[in-house]
């Protein structure tokens, strides 16, 4: 009976795994009991009950389980099974992106979820880098929600508008331009009137136009922080594409990297700009800063615009058809549009086209280094007013009050380190010595600014990259011309050959054909936005002034070479004559 009890006990915590410790020592009567009911690895001895319980006890805390290999029946799963126990699409999704991310149903852990955000990190980093305009279209595209457009809108025109007076509105969402790698702009109003604070929302174009035309009749009402006196402008824009580059924001160059202007309308007012008679255009060349905008690509059609002028000049319309620049910085912008790729349009219903000059090296694969230019950019003007040229000048363009012109020049510059340019620059740059050294001072005027001629240094005659050359033909059509009321303050002028230019150009009922040749340093164009800043117009009316006088001359010498043949002939008439009665008697 001890026996049979003692057998349960033992088979009891054989089941619980605790025979191990009950069986031990060296009982040989309790090994043949136990011997047909359990196997038995070692020799057991007999254990009190007390004992037995206490062992119970103790073998109920769990133990460290041994590091052996376990074999798991999820991990040992494939794609497959896992795919066909999915119930829905979900399930399914769930399984595909585990598997592609671990290649094991195993659940994520820490290591996991930090090698994902690591990932993520390093992706958005590169993808900023590497291709900054989708990084940025795809942040706009997140945030660009019904509830955050006007936030967007806000914070995209803070960082566009910065340091300017611009108030910047568009109608529609931004749009993420994918197919071309560009961010969309569509409906843009843009406005630059005297405000206090720049603003950038989201409204329609109607309510923008209504809104600038509201500020300008409070004028009186607000204190402003500037008296206005700059060009402003009311412009409504169908389409502006920008690209971006994190490179070009390292370098201080702007973030952004192509710009293209797609449909612009809107009034353009100078009205409120006014200044010194005797100030001096260069005091307003732009001073170059960190941060200036440089485009590697700037692209305008569909232009059209009113331009106001001031002291009540008439307005009229400015229209540009199709623009590309292969490259547009704010700090060399009107030297940029001179050498432009392509540019047409209308400037007060006067054509004028602005394109690269073809040249038999341009359709073949063999470059010629006989050819002089590295380029050759030909503008062209037909048919412009006259009054568009004599507003505010005290030279002969001044003189002139009616008539047209028409001009065409080609700008020119030449290739480094070529000899014939060299020789070809040398040659140009002597002959205007030789003109400059010949030309009249006037002692009474103080000149503003040196001629074109001495503003060209010693290092030049080494450096011809740094020539600008223009060649530029004038025709003046029907013009007619009257003595200035004030004598103009010009070095170059002499006073004495005032009327008789005015005369020879009124004597002229048709054509006055001008050739020009303008050779400039090129940094004359650094800062310069206009053709006034740059003194590229003191240049064109100074070699107009010496052209018209080598006319007038030449006519004067013409009326002398005149007087001489005609009493010659009457001379040699009335020696017929006499020879003639001579013979008769």
């Amino acid at each position: 009976m001890s026996s049979l009890l003692l057998r349960q006990v033992i088979r009891h915590n054989y089941k619980n795994g605790i025979h191990n410790n009950l069986l031990r020592g060296h009982n040989p009567l309790l090994i043949k009991v136990l011997k047909p009911s359990i196997p038995i690895l070692q020799p057991v001895r007999f254990l009190s009950k007390t004992s037995i319980n206490r062992q119970q006890q103790k073998d109920l805390i769990p133990k460290e389980k041994p590091n052996l290999p376990i074999q798991n029946n999820k991990q040992s799963l494939t794609k497959e099974q896992l795919l066909s126990k999915a119930n829905n699409f979900f399930d399914r999704f769930k399984v595909r992106i585990k598997w592609l991310l671990k290649r094991s149903n195993r659940p994520f852990n820490t290591d996991d979820y930090s090698a994902f955000f690591s990932w993520l990190v390093m992706g958005n980093v590169l993808l900023f880098f590497l291709a900054t305009t989708t990084f940025v279209s795809l942040v706009i595209f997140t945030a660009n929600t019904v509830f955050a457009q006007e936030f967007v809108a806000r914070k995209i025109g803070e960082f566009i508008t910065k340091n300017s007076n611009l108030n910047v509105t568009f109608e529609n969402a931004v749009v993420p331009g994918w197919s071309d790698g560009k961010i969309i702009f569509r409906k843009v109003f843009v406005s630059k009137r005297p405000k206090k604070v720049e603003k950038f929302i989201k409204a329609s174009q109607k309510q923008a136009y209504e809104s600038s035309l509201n500020n300008n009749t409070d004028e009186e009402k607000d204190i402003f922080e500037d008296d206005g006196n700059y060009t402003q402008f009311d412009l409504t824009i169908e389409e502006v594409n920008i690209s971006l580059s994190i490179n070009k924001w390292l370098n201080g160059t702007g973030m952004i990297e192509t710009l293209e202007i797609k449909g612009m309308r809107g009034v353009v007012d100078r009205t409120h700009v006014h200044w010194d008679p005797d100030d001096d255009a260069t005091n307003y060349l732009n001073i170059y800063q960190p941060g200036d905008f440089e485009f590697e690509d700037f692209r305008m059609e569909d232009v059209l615009f009113t331009l106001l002028q001031p002291n009540d000049f008439r307005k009229f319309d400015v229209a540009i058809y199709n623009c590309e620049l292969s490259k547009l910085r704010k700090h060399w912008l009107f030297y940029d549009f001179l050498n432009a790729n392509v540019m047409s349009g209308s400037y007060d219903n006067s054509l004028f086209t602005i394109h690269k000059k073809q040249r038999l090296s341009d359709f073949s694969n063999n470059q010629d280094d006989s050819e002089k230019w590295k380029r050759v950019t030909r503008m062209r003007v037909d048919s412009l007013n006259i009054d568009h040229l004599n507003t505010g000048l005290e030279g002969p363009f001044g003189w002139i009050y009616n008539g047209k012109v028409d001009m065409i020049g080609d700008v020119m510059v030449p290739k480094e380190n070529n000899e014939i340019s060299v020789s070809e620059i040398v040659t140009m740059i002597t002959d205007s010595i030789k003109k400059e050294a010949t030309r009249y001072k006037n002692p009474e005027v103080h000149q503003k600014h040196p001629d074109m001629h001495t503003r060209l240094t010693s290092d030049d005659y080494t450096d011809i990259s740094k020539y600008f050359v223009l060649d530029l033909t004038i025709k003046l059509s029907n013009v007619r011309a009257k003595v200035p009321f004030k004598t103009p303050e010009l070095s170059y002028i002499n006073y004495a050959l005032i009327r008789p230019i005015v005369a020879y150009i009124n004597s002229k009922n048709t054509i006055i054909e001008i050739h020009n040749r303008i050779v400039k340093n090129i940094q004359d164009f650094s800062g310069s936005w206009t053709i006034y800043d740059s003194l590229l117009m003191d240049d064109i009316s100074e070699e107009v002034y010496d052209n018209f006088v080598d006319y007038v001359a030449d006519e004067e010498a013409r009326l002398i070479r005149m007087k001489r043949v005609g009493f010659w002939s009457l001379q040699l008439l009335v020696q017929v004559i006499i020879f003639g009665i001579g013979a008769l008697a």
